[in-house]
C-alpha cells in the first residue's frame, strides 16, 4: 500500500468515524428535545406572554396527558416545580402550566389562565401526540385550589374566559388529583380568618380584598359552590398536620361529591404538613397512578 493510499483509507476512516459520532450525538440531542419542551407561549395577556412545559414519555403517541398547576398562595411559584414529571415514566405526558400571580391580577383570572391552557392543549394534541379527549388535572395547595375548580366548573362561562382564544376547544377534564387545596373559601374565612380578611393574606390578595367583604366572589372562587353530578372523578391527597390549610378543606369538597355519587377518595398522610416530597413518592404516587390509570388509560 503506497502512502498516498494509507493517507486516503485513513482519512476515509476517520470521516466514517465521525459522521457516525454525528449521527449519535443527533439522535441523542433529539430525544433530549423531545423529552421536555419549555416556555411554550399558550397565549399572550397584555405584556404577559403565558407559557408551559411540556414533558413527553417515552412513547408520546395517544398517551393521556396531565395537566399540572403550581402552588405558591397565587402569588408566587413557578411551572418549573412540577411535582408529577414522574407520571412520565409511566407513559403520560405532563404539561406544566404558568397562570398570572396575584400581583398582576385577581381572580378569576387565574383560571381563565389555566382553562386557556386546556383549550390550547387540546388545540394543539395533533401535533404533540398526546390523547386530547384523556386527560386529568392536579396541582398543590393554591394549585390544587385551581384544578379542583377547574375541573368542576365545566360550562361555567364567567369562569371560562377567553385567554388564548381557542373557544372552539373545550376545558372539560376527565378526571382530578387536588393536593392540599383550599375547596372552601368561606368556610376558610370563619376557621382562618388571617388567611382570608387580614390585609396582604394570600386570599386577601387573590380576591383584591378581604373574603368576608368580598363573599359572593369568595364563593365564585369555591369549587364547593360549583359540583355537579357531572363533574370528573376526584382524588384528594392531605395531611393531617396541614396548618396551612386545615383538612376540612379537602372535607368539605369529599363531602359535596358523596352527596351527589360522584367518585372520590380523601387520603390523608396521618403526620403529613402542608406539602413535603412524601406526598409525591410511594404509596401515595402508586395512588395517583392507580387512579389515573383507572380514569384516563385506555
Amino acid at each position: 500500500m503506497t502512502r498516498l493510499q494509507l493517507f486516503s483509507y485513513r482519512l476515509v476512516s476517520y470521516l466514517a468515524v465521525f459522521c457516525l459520532l454525528l449521527i449519535v450525538v443527533t439522535d441523542l440531542s433529539s430525544r433530549e428535545t423531545k423529552s421536555t419542551l419549555k416556555d411554550v407561549e399558550y397565549a399572550r395577556v397584555g405584556e404577559h406572554s403565558l407559557k408551559l412545559d411540556l414533558h413527553f414519555p417515552e412513547v408520546t403517541e395517544d398517551s393521556p396527558l396531565v395537566v399540572w398547576i403550581h402552588g405558591g398562595g397565587w402569588r408566587k411559584g413557578d411551572k418549573a416545580n412540577c411535582y408529577v414529571k414522574w407520571l412520565t415514566a409511566e407513559g403520560y405526558t405532563v404539561a406544566s402550566i404558568a397562570y398570572r400571580l396575584s400581583s398582576t391580577a385577581v381572580f378569576p383570572a387565574q383560571l381563565h389562565d389555566c382553562k386557556g391552557a386546556l383549550r390550547w392543549l387540546r388545540a394543539n394534541a395533533d401535533k404533540y401526540g398526546y390523547d386530547a379527549e384523556r386527560i386529568a388535572v392536579t396541582g398543590s395547595s393554591a394549585g390544587g385550589h385551581l384544578a379542583a375548580l377547574l375541573g368542576t366548573t365545566n360550562g361555567y362561562k364567567e369562569l371560562e374566559g377567553n385567554v388564548g382564544g381557542n373557544l372552539d376547544q373545550s376545558s372539560v377534564v376527565q378526571a382530578i388529583v387536588d393536593y392540599y387545596g383550599p375547596t372552601d373559601f368561606p368556610r376558610r374565612i370563619k376557621t382562618q380568618p388571617h388567611k382570608t380578611i387580614e390585609k396582604n393574606s394570600v386570599v386577601y390578595d387573590l380576591l383584591g380584598g378581604p373574603a368576608d367583604e368580598k363573599i359572593e366572589l369568595a364563593k365564585l372562587a369555591s369549587s364547593v359552590t360549583h359540583v355537579t353530578a357531572d363533574d370528573p372523578p376526584l382524588l384528594i391527597i392531605h395531611g393531617m398536620k396541614d396548618n396551612t390549610v386545615l383538612i376540612g378543606q379537602s372535607e368539605s369538597l369529599k363531602a359535596k361529591y358523596e352527596a351527589l355519587g360522584i367518585p372520590v377518595a380523601l387520603h390523608v398522610l396521618p403526620d403529613g404538613k402542608h406539602g413535603g416530597m412524601e406526598f409525591y413518592m410511594k404509596p401515595y404516587s402508586g395512588l395517583v397512578c392507580d387512579f389515573l390509570d383507572k380514569h384516563i388509560r385506555k
